[in-house]
């Protein structure tokens, strides 16, 4: 944890750095639009680094009880940084609080900035993947220990503890993935069509999985018909936009983004099959006393699991920024006239 934290401290630092230096044109316009949750980050930063260092330095200093409850304020501000800096890129996704007067931002709301439409379905999915994350991976380390013989108490502990609070997320997070794409198809419709490769604007749009983006839709994909209409709007005869709606020049490129969220539903339902599988073993245990033996199958497949949460997190920032390109605030500025133009 403490290397971890040091690891965020250090890539934070040049970060904020890089903020200026290679997306200029971005800082330079809107700075004073999206400046509240970077400054209400650095805050809850400080107060993690503080509890932090109380918690790992005062470990033989304070009873166990106090020292436990150091870790709280770890858990709030951590959480709290996540949701100001995602309530950023959610901005960039949903761009308001401010107004363009001859190319220059006028009547700044900088509270409205923040608190976006896209702020809710945004920070709810990102924070719940941290969860996700941070729980899968740490019971993968405890999954290779005890598939290596090590079925002590402590290291039961250190899987059963962390797995079982990312398979109770899971299920949560699955919701929140399926209201975050229903507000693209109200706020990015763009987006969503690259997300499900729609190319034509129609009713009955079916659900591909897989495939590769062609001139006039999703080949060699696996369709399930009406899916997609049924899934935004639970009925066949639902409207979805597609990328005939969208300039050439402003589409995202679909196999990409396709492909990343295809790979990030995927693993979400296989964390989900491990938690329920985790469930079934307790329930035809329950009752017989004695542990709960976990099978080496299930072992090598939470193993898995760790590594396989982050590639699902990388996947849902390449489907959040890949889906937006060419913009880098919607519909505002594009990611051309916001880079800096010095030659490499």
């Amino acid at each position: 944890m403490g290397v971890l934290f040091a690891v965020g401290a250090v890539s934070g630092t040049i970060l904020s750095f890089e903020m200026g230096l290679l997306w200029p044109g971005l800082m330079g316009t809107f700075g004073q639009v999206i400046g509240l949750p970077f400054a209400l980050e650095g805050i809850a930063f400080f107060v993690e680094a503080i509890f932090l260092g109380i918690y790992l330095y005062a470990w033989d200093r304070m009873s166990p009880r106090r020292h436990l409850l150091t870790g709280i304020p770890i858990v709030v501000a951590g959480t709290a940084s996540a949701f100001f800096v995602v309530c950023a890129n959610a901005w960039m996704n949903q761009p308001r609080g401010f107004t363009l007067r001859h190319g220059k931002v006028v009547a700044v709301d900088p509270w409205a900035a923040m608190l976006n439409p896209a702020s809710p379905p945004e920070t709810v999915h990102m924070i719940l993947a941290a969860f996700m994350v941070a729980s899968f991976l740490t019971a993968a380390v405890y999954a290779v220990a005890m598939l290596r013989g090590r079925r002590d108490a402590y290291h039961r502990a250190g899987f059963f503890i962390p797995f079982t609070l990312g398979a109770i997320v899971t299920p949560f997070q699955i919701f929140a993935g399926d209201w975050a794409a229903r507000f693209l198809s109200d706020y990015q419709p763009a987006k969503l069509a690259a997300i499900e490769g729609v190319y034509q604007t129609g009713s009955h749009v079916p659900l591909t999985i897989g495939g590769v983006a062609g001139d006039h839709g999703l080949k060699y994909g696996l369709e399930i018909p009406d899916g997609l209409s049924l899934l935004v709007g639970y009925r066949p005869g639902t409207v979805i936009q597609g990328l005939d709606r969208v300039p050439p020049a402003q589409r995202p490129p679909v196999t990409g983004v396709h492909w990343a969220f295809d790979l990030m539903v995927g693993i979400g339902f296989f964390l989900l099959a491990l938690g329920a599988w985790l469930l079934w073993m307790w329930w035809r245990r329950r009752g017989h006393g004695g542990e709960l033996l976990l099978a080496r199958p299930f072992l090598l497949l939470a193993a898995i699991g760790g590594p396989a949460a982050v590639v699902a997190l990388e996947c849902g920032w390449t489907v959040t920024e890949l889906g937006r390109q060419p913009w880098i605030v919607w519909g505002v500025m594009s990611v051309r006239d916001a880079v800096n133009p010095a030659p490499v």
